[in-house]
Formats: C-alpha cells, sequence, structure tokens
C-alpha cells in the first residue's frame, strides 16, 4: 500500500488540485451570472425611472409652452443617461420638442 501512495501521491495531488480549482471556478461562475442578471435589471429600473421622469417634465414644459434653461438643463441632465441606457425614440422625441419651445413666457403688453 505505501508503495503505491508514494508512485501516485503526484497524480492524487493533481487530481484534489484540480477538482478543487474547478470547484471554484463554478461558484465564480454562478456568482457572475448572477451579478450580470442583477446589474441588467437595475439598469431597466434606472431606465425606466428616467423615462418616467424624463416623459412627465417634458409633458409639463410642452403643455407650458416654454422650457427655460435650467428646464433645458434639468432635461439634458436626465436625458444624456437615458440615452446612454439605451432609450428609445419617445424620450428622445419629447427631449427635442422641449428644445423647440421658447426660453421664457411670451412678453405681455399691458
Amino acid at each position: 500500500m505505501f508503495q503505491y501512495i508514494a508512485a501516485h501521491w503526484i497524480e492524487w495531488l493533481f487530481a484534489a488540485i484540480s477538482g478543487a480549482l474547478f470547484a471554484a471556478y463554478r461558484g465564480l461562475s454562478k456568482r457572475l451570472k448572477t451579478e450580470v442578471v442583477k446589474s441588467q435589471a437595475i439598469n431597466a429600473a434606472v431606465l425606466a425611472l428616467l423615462h418616467d421622469r424624463l416623459y412627465q417634465a417634458c409633458q409639463f414644459y410642452i403643455s407650458r409652452g416654454y422650457c427655460t434653461v435650467g428646464d433645458r438643463d434639468n432635461l439634458e441632465y436626465m436625458f444624456k443617461p437615458y440615452k446612454a441606457l439605451g432609450g428609445n425614440g419617445t424620450g428622445e422625441e419629447l427631449y427635442n420638442r422641449c428644445l423647440a419651445l421658447e426660453y421664457g413666457p411670451a412678453e405681455r403688453e399691458d
């Protein structure tokens, strides 16, 4: 028995190390897949929130009839990450419509 162990200990050591490395790889791979799914869900949620907020703001400015410089900065601050996350054309169309609005209320002559 001792002769068998002495002759094959390197093979057993290699098998044990290979098994440990494979188990570690599977664990890390599973964890990475879970994190990718979470990251995709978070990105989708952020995109939905940005779309909703951009939609609300644009509807308000369009109904008001003008969009100030500060309003435009706020819209741009929301629109850039929205577009970077893959936002659709609805948000971009509303954003462009707001940029086409006047900068302030029309001057009244009283």
